[in-house]
């Protein structure tokens, strides 16, 4: 179920989704002070073509995690989240798109906290 739900994800703006946090990931990391930042919106954009039989992790946060993800949601952590639960909410009105609501649901989860995340398969 999970790669037929990627590639209908991928087909059906999967693509553009990833596509924006790499060209983010591109624009952070052109500073040093963005790399970190950057190397975050790699892993989403990861995580945003195919999110389907993945799960996150957020066990490994520390310190310095939380202080980077505080910074993070200050810079623009809310605005991607706020984007990501509203085409949750849209997503989520009809029955057929439930599915790809919950997970527009996870990409908001994981725009607001990426430091310290880490995403692992699920065996569906």
């Amino acid at each position: 179920m999970s790669i037929l739900g990627n590639i209908l994800w991928f087909c059906l703006g999967g693509v553009i989704l990833s596509a924006l946090w790499f060209i983010a990931g591109i624009l952070l990391c052109i500073t040093i002070i963005g790399i970190p930042f950057g190397v975050q919106c790699f892993k989403n954009a990861g995580l945003a073509a195919f999110p389907f039989g993945k799960e996150i992790n957020y066990n490994k946060a520390g310190f310095g995690s939380l202080l980077m993800n505080v910074l993070w949601v200050l810079v623009f952590g809310w605005e991607l989240a706020l984007i990501s639960a509203v085409f949750g909410c849209l997503f989520c009105v009809t029955i057929v798109g439930i599915p790809f609501g919950l997970q527009y649901f996870k990409l908001a989860q994981l725009a607001l906290v990426p430091f310290g995340a880490q995403a692992k398969y699920t065996h569906i």
